[in-house]
């Protein structure tokens, strides 16, 4: 479902702003196509590959912008203030869009940055081009580390060298290159390898407990808790301390030789706000207000659970200002729960 900007008499800016201030994300889905399928994959709320692999009638949405269109919703979303930019998708690798937003980005600005999320095995075939982007740092979502975890995880015949190649190719390039994992039953066992891949590379990397959706709710028994490596890691340094503020789920951060590894926990708070007051779905949602996620199908989405206040921007691609206006404004009727 879609919903429409009504017409305003003045924008408020401010829950926008401090949107932003507290490090909130805006995370464009480039593509809900991925050539793996992990089995917890929200895939930004649009339909997951694991779900239209079991069944072909449930596709994604049907794309609705190109380059153009993506790098004006941008534009638009970055001159309204918001700072932090995540390309995300499905495999934003996979999109034929991609190469054309990435490298048709504004630079980020000294208090801007663009951050690709990769499952890391369409890098190296990339690699010339994303060198040539002012991508600020890359994220590969390590949540495997051998080929029988790959494929129980992930669903998929590749192999894990294509993915530690794509992380190197990366490094290669970038200066800032992350990780992340998350942490579940199928990967227990490696969770420990992992920490040590990233520490011999002095790569930050972040171990997250499962977010709990409709889509994967299937195989919510997969998660697990974090105390076994926050227990690790306690072995490793004395340099630890625990961030609630902003935006997210509450974090425990440790640096292990200069190393930040964060640990996100699903009990160390989130960011709610006023819809999420009478929210039905509150009971499910450990994540609060965090991101704000573009599709390619043309809507804008401030809850992950909630595809029914996602807005509908397609017709404001020939007017930034409005489109901008719009952003705020949905932020801002969020924010005081009166969407």
């Amino acid at each position: 479902m879609l919903s429409t900007i009504p017409p305003v008499a003045r924008i408020d800016w401010t829950a926008l702003h401090n949107f932003a201030a507290l490090r909130g994300q805006f995370r464009v889905s480039l593509t809900p196509r991925c050539n793996v399928a992990c089995w917890f994959c929200h895939n930004e709320a649009d339909v997951p590959p694991p779900l239209t692999r079991r069944d072909r009638t449930r596709q994604p949405r049907t794309r609705h912008y190109g380059a153009d269109e993506f790098l004006t919703v941008i534009n638009a979303a970055i001159g309204a203030g918001l700072k932090r930019v995540f390309f995300t998708g499905g495999e934003p690798l996979t999109s034929p869009l991609a190469r054309d937003v990435l490298t048709g980005l504004r630079p980020s600005g000294p208090d801007g940055s663009y951050t690709l999320i990769t499952n890391g095995t369409r890098v190296r075939t990339h690699q010339e081009w994303l060198s040539k982007t002012p991508l600020d740092t890359v994220k590969v979502s390590l949540h495997y580390f051998s080929d029988e975890s790959f494929k129980a995880i992930a669903g998929t015949r590749i192999g894990i060298d294509c993915v530690l190649d794509g992380v190197e190719a990366a490094r290669e390039i970038f200066a800032n290159v992350e990780l992340n994992c998350l942490l579940q039953k199928e990967n227990a066992h490696e969770i420990r390898d992992i920490l040590s891949f990233a520490l011999d590379r002095r790569m930050p990397v972040q171990f997250i407990e499962l977010v709990g959706t409709d889509f994967n709710e299937d195989r919510a028994a997969s998660a697990v808790p974090a105390d076994d490596i926050v227990r690790h890691l306690r072995t490793l340094t004395s340099d630890e301390r625990t961030e609630i503020a902003g935006v997210g789920q509450g974090r425990r951060i440790f640096r292990v030789d200069g190393v930040e590894i964060d640990v996100i926990h699903r009990n160390l708070g989130r960011h709610h706000v006023g819809q999420c007051g009478t929210c039905p779905v509150r009971p499910k949602c450990v994540e609060g207000f965090w991101a704000l996620r573009a599709d390619h199908a043309g809507g804008l989405q401030p809850c992950l659970l909630r595809d029914d206040l996602r807005l509908d921007i397609k017709h404001l691609l020939d007017d930034p200002a409005r489109l901008a206006e719009a952003v705020a404004g949905h932020v801002t009727a969020f924010t005081e729960g009166i969407l």
